[in-house]
């Protein structure tokens, strides 16, 4: 490893995150191109079914009338694709520019493909050094890597809650408990998301709209209900277009699969409680965001986040939002 290729490889990753919540069923990958010390060309993956970020590197540098390919180092995020999908093999055009390097982070999650670029583009003659800030180029794309694994998305479960874990302040009632930061990071986390779910009683009573507003969005996330009854108001704005799924008794287990093969990678679970409690005892949160608002509740029988308060996190961080907390965390593994 050279002594700089941390240094690229971070620029690579800032591009990449462009990509976040616009790239489904495809990862988040950005690579960045040098040569002398200096960027000749740089891109990220923007949309499934365009340029993966490599050619969009190799295009830009193009673009700037680079062309000694055999001394510029391609640093990328994600190991490379190397099977036609809807797009070539990105390790073809690699090996067709003449690339004399590529430094890779993170390697393929899919273990029919894991590693199998580095052997075709060593075998070509191209330098390959890989890991190289393989943890932060894998967190990038958690939700695409466990999807790609389990065929199932990632479930993000989140809350907004009083000090004493009140998810209200008055029973059968909306109540805005947060404050504008609060909500302005909630909706990019929607904007992240490819799907968000609420129960059906938050649905009817809340009327949530589920969209992404005030941030910037490629595409709205799919809007998602379950419910016993099937008994659902077509005034609600859940219905507003055709963005939407209803599921009417069935098992989480069939509905996550379900949503896996619509091609959700990151589930956003909005409540109520009673779906917060069913996943969490099923051992089915992934990750857990609770924003705390500055009061305290003063009924007894009021609904409460304890089902996501008692899990146990890693990597828990706390963030002053305005006058609210945010408390984020990885759920733990292996209970």
């Amino acid at each position: 490893m050279h002594a700089d290729d941390e240094q690229w490889m971070r620029l690579a990753l800032a591009l990449a995150r462009k990509g976040l919540g616009k790239t489904a069923p495809n990862p988040c990958v950005g690579a960045v191109m040098v040569s002398g010390g200096k960027i000749v060309g740089r891109g990220w993956h923007k949309r499934a079914g365009g340029p993966h970020a490599e050619i969009e590197a190799l295009r830009d540098a193009g673009r700037h009338g680079f062309r000694d390919f055999g001394r510029a180092t391609l640093f990328v995020t994600l190991e490379p694709c190397c099977t036609r999908g809807r797009t070539p093999p990105c390790t073809d055009a690699i090996v067709s520019a003449g690339l004399g390097r590529v430094v890779i982070g993170a390697t393929d999650p899919n273990p029919r493909h894991a590693g199998r670029a580095f052997g075709i583009l060593r075998r070509a003659g191209v330098a390959v050094t890989h890991g190289v800030l393989a943890g932060e180029c894998a967190a990038l794309n958690r939700a695409f890597n466990h999807w790609i694994i389990h065929k199932k998305p990632w479930l993000v479960a989140k809350a907004a809650l009083t000090l004493d874990g009140a998810l209200t302040l008055a029973k059968n009632r909306r109540v805005q408990l947060t404050g504008g930061a609060a909500a302005r990071d909630a909706h990019r986390l929607r904007a992240g998301s490819d799907a968000i779910l609420a129960g059906a009683a938050t649905v009817r009573i809340d009327n949530p709209r589920l969209t992404a507003r005030g941030v910037p969005v490629a595409r709205q996330p799919l809007r998602v209900t379950v419910t016993r009854s099937g008994k659902l108001p077509r005034r609600l704005h859940f219905f507003a277009d055709a963005n939407h799924v209803v599921y009417h008794n069935q098992p989480w287990g069939k509905i996550l699969r379900d949503l896996g093969r619509r091609g959700v990678m990151q589930l956003l679970v909005e409540g109520g409680a009673d779906v917060h409690r069913q996943l969490a005892r099923k051992k089915l949160v992934n990750e857990v965001v609770l924003y705390y608002a500055p009061v305290l509740a003063a009924g007894a029988d009021l609904p409460r986040a304890g089902a996501l308060r008692s899990l146990p996190l890693t990597e828990p961080t706390l963030t002053v939002l305005g006058r609210d907390l945010k408390l984020h965390g990885l759920v733990k593994t292996g209970r």
